[in-house]
């Protein structure tokens, strides 16, 4: 996660076909292991155990939508 994009879309079908209207666009740079730490203390970063009975998922970090820039140095729309 180091660098990445975050991606919001709508989605609606047509004719049989998923079509897509990108709504946000985010490059997202320079990760900060520090506002991920701080993220978990105040709540908004948190932590999945998503385990089923008969398959475990694994576990996972999970954050708010409405956050995630937080977590980066650099957020550039597009």
């Amino acid at each position: 996660m180091l660098n990445c994009f975050y991606v919001q879309a709508r989605t609606k079908r047509e004719g049989g076909k998923e079509c897509f209207k990108y709504e946000i666009i985010l490059m997202l740079r320079k990760f900060s292991i520090d506002a991920f730490v701080a993220g978990i203390e105040q709540g908004f970063v948190y932590v999945d155990f998503d385990a089923r009975s008969g398959h475990n998922h694994g576990t996972k970090f999970r954050w708010r939508q409405n956050r995630i820039a937080d977590l980066y140095g650099e957020v550039v729309p597009i």
